[in-house]
């Protein structure tokens, strides 16, 4: 059985609300990427923003330099001013440079020192860089490194789909709880079930 299916049929054998899910929407597609400075970058440019206007944003980030890409050490030594003319708020452009100065640290950011390193790890090492948070990390982890069993219990896309997949009037710490004991079926496909849900909860 290819891989795809197995991990579908294994999915619905361990929890049956995911049937109709995985029926209505398309296996997620993957798509490493070693470029974990890049990565960071958009997802600070993306936070709490709408997708179309975290794009527009990053494209004028980027058509400042060179290439379209920010070396470290030119990221750095850009302007706060300059780096706000592209939509940025001062907030953020001082957590693109954290990011930037983490990444001329020594292994701060190497896809081949980090990828050896547990979800857990990886959470602790980054989560150092003010202005990356948890939540950005888990979807670093989930969407650039591709780990399959990643839960972002502070989502709130996740949040909203399981409290309509499973009926649940839940809120807050109790919400997240109910959410963990739930997802403990769908390991370790944690990050598969995720991204499922993203797709169905957006269905018309």
């Amino acid at each position: 059985m290819p891989a795809q299916k197995r991990i579908i049929q294994y999915l619905v054998d361990n929890d049956r609300r995911l049937k109709t899910v995985t029926q209505l929407c398309p296996y997620p597609c993957s798509r490493k990427n070693t470029d974990i400075y890049m990565a960071l970058l958009s997802s600070i440019v993306s936070q709490q923003l709408s997708v179309k206007a975290a794009d527009t944003i990053f494209n004028r980030f980027l058509d400042i330099y060179p290439d379209r890409y920010p070396p470290p050490g030119q990221l750095i030594k850009t302007t706060s001013a300059r780096l706000r003319t592209a939509g940025l708020s001062q907030q953020k452009a001082q957590y693109l440079k954290n990011v930037a100065s983490f990444a001329l640290e020594d292994d701060g950011l190497n896809y081949h020192y980090l990828r050896k390193k547990t979800d857990e790890e990886l959470i602790s090492h980054l989560t150092q860089i003010k202005g990356v948070g948890r939540w950005t990390v888990e979807m670093l982890l989930m969407f650039t490194l591709d780990r399959k069993d990643v839960l972002p219990v502070n989502d709130l896309g996740i949040q909203q789909a399981i409290k309509k997949l499973y009926k649940l009037d839940h809120e807050g710490k109790e919400l997240k709880q109910k959410m963990v004991v739930i997802a403990e079926n769908w390991k370790p496909y944690r990050s598969i079930v995720c991204k499922y849900l993203w797709h169905w909860k957006s269905l018309p």
